[in-house]
């Protein structure tokens, strides 16, 4: 929906004889972000579709497509993953750097999406939060429940925006009984433990996916030998962090 609506709106455009700086400065956006938009990378947002029917005449077509894209609050590339997760009745992950999404507060959640770049409109942001927040329904509100297992390097909980309120969110999520939260102390890592975040997913149809994520590509994949390569780099890690209630009075120290 992203890339057909963006495309619909530069044929419009095109065909109106509307030229991208006249539609970014009508929109108060840069051309830059109209044409990120145009190419499917960004979101058309709902301001945008509304000044691009106007100024095109499209007649309500254009604005229309923002019934569509409300429902789509995450990037491009997370999409395929999101709907997975959905569908998961096991999911398995380690984190290098950051606090998993299904993790996080609020507060620690804005601070990442705010400082991104490029940066994203007010509009992307709260939707992004928002949808973030949606997914942690997935920690207790299935039935039967999920089971999660989280293993967070050290690292991840030394990062400047890992406050009092992220740390207690942390050991309150580590109590549920269908979440097990491990943590790798530096002093235990392995080279497998260097080499990216991951996550592992089982479908309720027994179907499994290997999810990989780096700066600017993610990869979800369901051929066996990636599975299998996931799968062994996590059983390793796992094997090597402390155990549950370690990580438990591990975290708790961290807690002024």
């Amino acid at each position: 929906m992203w890339r057909f609506s963006g495309n619909q709106m530069k044929r419009w455009r095109t065909k109106a004889n509307i030229s991208r700086e006249q539609l970014a400065a009508a929109a108060n956006y840069s051309p830059d972000t109209i044409k990120a938009m145009e190419q499917g990378v960004r979101m058309p947002t709902p301001r945008v579709l509304d000044v691009a029917d106007e100024l095109c005449r499209a007649e309500g077509l254009l604005s229309a497509a923002k019934e569509y894209l409300s429902r789509e609050k995450f990037p491009p590339r997370a999409q395929e993953f999101m709907e997975r997760e959905r569908e998961a009745i096991g999911r398995w992950s380690y984190e290098i750097a950051l606090v998993p999404g299904l993790l996080q507060t609020k507060g620690y959640a804005r601070a990442l999406i705010e400082n991104r770049y490029p940066p994203l409109d007010e509009e992307t942001v709260e939707q992004r939060i928002e949808a973030r927040m949606e997914r942690q329904t997935i920690l207790t509100d299935r039935k039967p429940p999920v089971g999660l297992s989280f293993v967070l390097y050290e690292a991840v909980l030394r990062s400047p925006h890992v406050d009092v309120e992220q740390l207690r969110r942390l050991l309150e999520v580590s109590r549920l009984r269908n979440v097990e939260l491990q943590v790798l102390p530096f002093e235990r890592a392995i080279t497998a433990a260097l080499m990216g975040p991951m996550v592992l997913l089982e479908t309720r149809h027994h179907e499994q996916f290997a999810f990989t994520e780096g700066p600017f590509a993610s990869e979800l994949s369901a051929d066996p030998e990636v599975i299998g390569r996931v799968a062994g780099r996590l059983s390793m890690i796992r094997a090597q962090a402390l155990s549950p209630a370690e990580s438990g009075r591990f975290i708790e120290r961290m807690v002024p």
